[in-house]
């Protein structure tokens, strides 16, 4: 087996990505490595193997259906993102305090970040399929309670209802694109799940500057859950998940649909198998997980960028933007500039998926976090001027705009997706899948204080300090990523854990090709 897996290793090359909730990676790795991958958080674990003596290519068509139907719970999650933006002013006229509106936009972060853990491991038992079917009706009942609500107790309950199911879907829907897409088209598959989150957003912001009512817009917003089950529903299961449930003719018939009726799979399913038996040989307790140097550095680097990811404010621009505009004095109407602020993010997370693997993770995350502090100078300077009645302050109302909208462009290219591509770039398959449990709940953890928080503190020292804070924090971002993060790009998983420093993590994953 060892030889078999060898000839394996200098024959082909697989694609390998981390995409929870971000684009993935289109790196190369090895089939072992594919099928050992946790399956709780969205990590690839279908092993992909060119058929022997077959001349056959695969077709993709069930490929893309597929993955454009589960995405459509990213785009259900991008509405719930958004959300606060177009019915702020609703809560306005409902006397609803800042307080009370900060309770509302920050809920759904608590409910994403408790949901992390369970839902893995619900995923291992029911399967990636029946887990996001059995999503539907709470996330739609979570938008119901949205439309019927009448006071503030309501309104957070919904939110964290549809904030549960939404942070839910960040871990299913990628892991089912991962297993289902060969290693040709997993990256551009990989990369529908942030683009339609942005799509989400956008959706929302049109909406809302269309003068939709509050409870149409999220009556509309209700109806994406079930689209996606009725679509979703007519999918079958993954190949891999099936062959860990032990059904390897179902299993047989999942991969043939997604490969075409032509193409051989008996590599690919023999393939599979044996990874699997590996990778339960290799199971490892929790704690046992980060007891070796390398793990320790891995968890503190992916963490640090989940925590600087949140702490740049961006969740605070997408859930407040139109606030943003109103209180900046723009010429164009607020609702307007949001719409312009979706579409610009829409643009840069698909630049991203084009440029990542060319230019590298850590010249991007230093170009990001960097203009992003730029960008919230510039912000802060705008609404000090603003508060202090400044005259010059209405010579440039169109500063806000630029600044938010070349602060959403380059945190689309850096800060946005590469945090969770370096969740899968940074650790061994064996502890990937708690590694990336941690990093998810701390992101949404940290997600929900922002939020939560942002308005107290923009009550308290008004918004021009307020971004003041938030741009020390990317200065401080962009400081950690030059000293501790590594560059990912062309290395093998070997050479990464030898950057970090430890020898006898290498030694576990000697069978790692050159390049990943």
């Amino acid at each position: 087996m060892i030889q078999e897996n060898e000839q394996l290793r200098r024959n082909e090359h697989v694609n390998y990505g981390a995409i929870v909730p971000g684009p993935s990676t289109e790196d190369e790795i090895t089939p072992l490595l594919d099928a050992m991958d946790d399956p709780k958080i969205g990590i690839s674990t279908q092993t992909l193997v060119s058929t022997a003596g077959s001349s056959t290519e695969p077709r993709r068509l069930w490929q893309f259906l597929a993955a454009i139907s589960v995405t459509l719970g990213a785009f259900a999650l991008g509405n719930v993102l958004s959300w606060t933006s177009p019915t702020e002013a609703y809560f306005k006229e409902k006397e609803f305090s800042p307080n009370d509106i900060s309770w509302i936009g920050a809920t759904m972060a608590a409910g994403a970040a408790i949901v992390v853990i369970p839902c893995g491991l619900l995923m291992d038992v029911l399967g990636r399929k029946k887990t996001m079917l059995l999503l539907v009706l709470p996330f739609v009942a979570g938008w119901v309670l949205l439309v019927f609500a009448d006071d503030l107790w309501m309104f957070i309950l919904g939110r964290f209802i549809t904030g549960m199911m939404g942070g839910a879907f960040s871990l299913t829907a990628p892991a089912y694109t991962s297993e289902i897409a060969d290693d040709k088209v997993r990256g551009m598959l990989g990369s529908f799940f942030q683009l339609m989150v942005t799509f989400g957003i956008l959706f929302d912001y049109i909406l809302g500057a269309a003068k939709v009512d509050v409870k149409v817009l999220t009556s509309v917003c209700a109806a994406i859950p079930l689209v996606f089950g009725i679509l979703f529903f007519t999918m079958p299961e993954t190949p891999i998940q099936l062959l860990k449930f032990g059904k390897e003719e179902e299993a047989r018939k999942s991969l043939q649909k997604f490969r075409g009726p032509h193409y051989d799979i008996d590599e690919e399913i023999r393939a599979s198998k044996d990874a699997l038996e590996k990778a339960e040989q290799m199971k490892l307790t929790f704690l046992q997980s980060f007891s070796t140097k390398a793990a320790k550095k891995g968890l503190f680097i992916t963490v640090g960028l989940m925590v600087f990811q949140q702490l740049s404010g961006v969740n605070a621009v997408i859930f407040y933007a139109a606030t943003i505009f109103e209180q900046a004095g723009s010429s164009m109407e607020a609702n307007t500039c949001t719409v312009i602020v979706g579409v610009m993010q829409v643009v840069a997370t698909f630049i991203s998926t084009q440029i990542v693997d060319r230019l590298g993770r850590r010249i991007l995350l230093l170009i990001s976090d960097l203009v992003m502090s730029i960008c919230c100078i510039l912000l802060g300077v705008f609404f000090y001027l603003d508060e202090k009645e400044d005259p010059v302050a209405k010579d440039i109302g169109w500063l806000p705009l630029l600044s938010v909208c070349l602060f959403i462009v380059v945190f689309s290219l850096g800060y946005g997706p590469i945090p969770w591509m370096m969740v899968g770039e940074l650790f061994p398959p064996n502890i990937k899948g708690a590694a990336s449990s941690i990093s998810c709940m701390v992101n949404w953890i940290i997600a929900f204080l922002v939020t939560k928080f942002f308005s107290n503190v923009k009550e308290a020292l008004n918004l021009g300090p307020t971004f003041w804070i938030f741009a020390g924090i990317s200065a401080l971002g962009t400081i950690f990523v030059f000293f501790f993060v590594p560059e990912t790009k062309g290395k093998s998983l070997a050479q990464i854990q030898r950057e970090l420093g430890d020898d006898e993590s290498e030694a576990n994953i000697s069978d790692v090709p050159e390049k990943i």
